[in-house]
């Protein structure tokens, strides 16, 4: 018997469970492959941006940046953050879409920046200058070391007392009297409340509970590493921003030596360990080659992972109004990693019956349901 069953160990359900321990609650974690963060997390782009999503996310991530930037003592040996910027270019046909972005920048934290050819060839010297007019910098957004957070979550939920299971995919979850009954590959577990952070496959577990679900898509994004061009050096392009288009159709950063590109695609898929298509991965390199003086003959690398969204693309945080001690983090997108540590400490204050942080108050009512102050979520373990 425990207070929360988590289901899912990426990086929503890591955050989750991590911050309920530091409540005082009794959490196990149920990890159905196993390795946590197989499909999302560790396939992410791992890029902190407080210019991305609409007006909850950029909230979640900008309450995320403090964590992220001094994290707890002893959470990590390394930091979190590592600046690199971003440089979004108008090319052409694209500038309602750059008008919309530098508005839209200008109230971040860091407030974007216009850069007219030369400035933006001095971000990025190998740009092309003929493929774009102007071009906005975001001078705030940075790398996320995704691996060292991620397991930072892991390793205190574990000292908290916590307990993480692999291999343990549900197949059945019912609530009688009182307390929820999981069944998995692992074994039997019992709750008082239930967390529902498995990505993709949250809405299946929400089925398995008879919930309602929330209407979320999985979405496929491809990414892969190409060897830089003959005459071009991993010291002359580490320092690059991410360069990206305004109309978000590829985005390329450094990465391992090399160039990380991808399409930005977002193809419907089911639930599973997607696979990257080939024609995703030639779109990935045709863009970016379009607004570069640089040629890639080789891919060294090549992957895809799994985005999932509500129609809305807004989070589904908290407990579920229609069955006590059900509690959703969900449906985080392509914002998981970055703002991990704002919306899982959300989910912890409205599945216990605290007061979310004072810097999540105005994004309550824009990420989850009003909550029943009877539900029997409301307890201090």
């Amino acid at each position: 018997m425990t207070d929360f069953l988590v289901a899912g160990g990426g990086i929503a359900g890591a955050a989750a469970g991590w911050h309920l321990a530091r409540l005082g609650a009794a959490v196990t974690l149920l990890e159905a492959e196993r390795t946590p963060g197989t499909h999302a997390t560790g396939r992410s782009s791992a890029l902190f941006s407080e210019y991305y999503g609409n007006a909850p996310v950029r909230a979640l991530t900008a309450a995320s940046r403090s964590f992220l930037t001094a994290p707890p003592p002893g959470f990590t040996e390394v930091p979190l953050l590592t600046p690199r910027g971003v440089l979004a270019l108008e090319t052409p046909g694209t500038a309602a879409a750059y008008e919309a972005a530098r508005d839209a920048g200008r109230t971040a934290p860091q407030p974007v920046t216009e850069l007219d050819r030369p400035g933006a060839l001095r971000l990025c010297p190998a740009l092309r200058p003929e493929a774009f007019r102007r071009a906005l910098h975001k001078p705030g957004a940075c790398d996320i070391d995704v691996d060292a957070l991620h397991q930072g979550f892991l390793r205190g939920l574990r000292a908290a007392g916590g307990t993480v299971v692999t291999g343990a995919r549900v197949r059945t979850l019912a609530r009688s009297r009182g307390r929820w009954h999981a069944a998995t590959a692992a074994g039997e577990f019992t709750a008082r409340a239930v967390v529902n952070a498995a990505g993709a496959w949250a809405d299946e577990l929400a089925r398995l509970a008879e919930v309602p679900p929330a209407g979320l898509v999985a979405r496929r994004r491809t990414a892969a590493v190409v060897a830089l061009p003959p005459g071009h050096t991993p010291a002359e392009v580490a320092g690059w921003p991410m360069v990206t288009d305004v109309a978000d159709t590829f985005y390329a950063k450094p990465e391992s030596g090399g160039l990380l590109l991808s399409p930005a695609d977002a193809t419907p898929v089911p639930p599973g360990d997607v696979r990257p298509d080939d024609l995703d991965v030639a779109l990935a390199v045709e863009r970016f080659e379009s607004v570069v003086r640089m040629r890639f003959r080789h891919v060294r690398h090549r992957w895809a992972g799994l985005r999932t969204s509500p129609p809305d693309d807004t989070p589904v945080v908290g407990p579920d109004p229609a069955e006590p001690g059900f509690c959703w983090l969900a449906g985080l997108g392509g914002y998981g990693i970055q703002t991990a540590p704002a919306a899982g400490a959300l989910l912890a204050a409205l599945a216990t019956g605290d007061a979310p942080p004072p810097a999540l108050a105005p994004v309550v009512p824009g990420v989850t349901p009003a909550r029943d102050p009877g539900s029997p979520l409301a307890h201090r373990p």
